[in-house]
């Protein structure tokens, strides 16, 4: 078996990225740790029994990185964060603060809507529609 098992989200900072993908998001923190260089080692999991493709929470090590954070998909949408109950998750997450730059709208693929994380890197929150 094969799959996508992290993929890397420049940050500004990793405790405020923590507190955006778990409160916010209702992520899980699946690890913290500390590496030589003085950086962290920190992956945030969509959650659920499968835990999904994580993301690796990495602080921007120069300005080049830091300009790069929020804009790593050149304002396209560039994460796809998949729920069995869309208004239950839309909810949440706006009664948390996540801004939504659209209402919600149904397409032949799912309910969708999408919505920007802390540094401006768009989302989708996507319901699939039923196969």
């Amino acid at each position: 078996m094969r799959r996508v098992a992290l993929v890397t989200l420049v940050v500004r900072e990793y405790d405020e990225a923590i507190r955006f993908y778990t409160e916010a998001l209702g992520f899980r923190l699946a690890e913290d740790a500390p590496r030589p260089d003085g950086s962290r080692w920190v992956v945030v999991e969509p959650g659920g029994d499968d835990h999904g493709t994580g993301l690796l929470l990495a602080r921007a090590k120069d300005e080049d990185q830091r300009a790069r954070a929020g804009d790593q998909t050149g304002g396209r949408v560039g994460f796809f964060l998949h729920t069995d109950d869309f208004a239950r998750d839309h909810a949440r997450m706006a009664a948390a603060g996540v801004t939504f730059l659209e209402e919600p709208r149904h397409e032949p693929y799912g309910t969708v809507a999408v919505f920007q994380d802390l540094y401006g890197n768009r989302w989708d929150l996507l319901q699939p529609a039923a196969v």
